[in-house]
């Protein structure tokens, strides 16, 4: 019954319980006893031994907690922030990659019925449209969020996706991405890339390729109530689709402006 409830936990987004035995810490001091405690927990939510293994390995990741502390940007205004972000050019250079891939988009919108700009928008603002996907080791980014006191419940329930995603062979003990966790070129934590990773040519998952990473955004758009053809502006029916992507203001209204200039209307 026990692991039953914390399956559902998983599967419905909620924040899986704090339990005995898996406390947090706010340095690395007590990291490696943690990752112990924490093992069994994981075991009951369903990550097998290679998810395990992956675990067991992970080291405190002292540059997440520093990145962690250090969120400014969403603080801005909306000029301000678009300014920082590069909006301008992000906005130029999206329009040839438009072009550029044409046919790609022309896919994705038929499948999911998103259009080309926002998601133009989100592969611009979040990686440079794949050119800085980050370094920091996934694995241990996670798990160090899990363990440190200032928002476990959350990142407890991402790290059981990402060694389940070990388990399932889209995710290694090598595998690297942004501070927090976030992977490939559109940053999915791993709870997303579980619930709408793709493949846009049925192959296996690989967010570092654009297709994919275009194509499981679309997805994740659509999932949250992406509706073909309807408009994507604060007050139209897809905001509300778009917002979910980032829960920072700003953020929502830079991609539906970027979006927007790139799509052409």
């Amino acid at each position: 019954m026990r692991r039953i409830v914390l399956c559902l936990f998983l599967m419905l987004g909620l924040a899986v319980p704090a339990l005995a035995g898996a406390s947090c810490g706010s340095n690395g001091a007590g990291f490696d006893a943690w990752k112990k405690a924490y093992a069994p927990e994981a075991k009951a939510q369903g990550v097998g031994p290679r998810g395990l293994a992956a675990l067991a390995g992970t080291s405190y990741a002292t540059a997440t907690i520093k990145a962690d502390r250090s969120m400014h940007s969403f603080t801005l205004g909306l000029d301000d922030f678009m300014r920082k972000r590069g909006s301008a050019a992000i906005v130029s250079q999206g329009r040839g990659k438009k072009a550029q891939n044409a046919a790609l988009f022309r896919q994705i919108e038929k499948r999911y019925g998103v259009p080309a700009g926002p998601l133009i928008a989100i592969w611009g603002m979040e990686t440079a449209f794949g050119t800085y996907t980050g370094h920091q080791n996934t694995l241990s980014a996670v798990a160090t969020l899990a363990y440190d006191c200032r928002r476990p419940d959350y990142f407890r329930v991402q790290l059981i996706a990402a060694l389940m995603l070990v388990d399932k062979g889209v995710l290694s003990s090598s595998s690297t991405g942004a501070m927090h966790g976030e992977v490939g070129q559109t940053q999915f934590l791993p709870k997303n890339v579980l619930l709408f990773g793709t493949s846009i040519d049925g192959g296996g998952i690989d967010l570092n390729q654009k297709g994919d990473a275009l194509a499981s955004t679309a997805n994740y758009l659509q999932a949250h109530g992406w509706r073909a053809g309807a408009g994507y502006q604060p007050g139209q029916p897809n905001w509300p689709a778009l917002q979910s992507w980032n829960a920072a203001s700003v953020y929502q209204q830079a991609l539906a402006i970027m979006g927007r200039e790139i799509d052409g209307n």
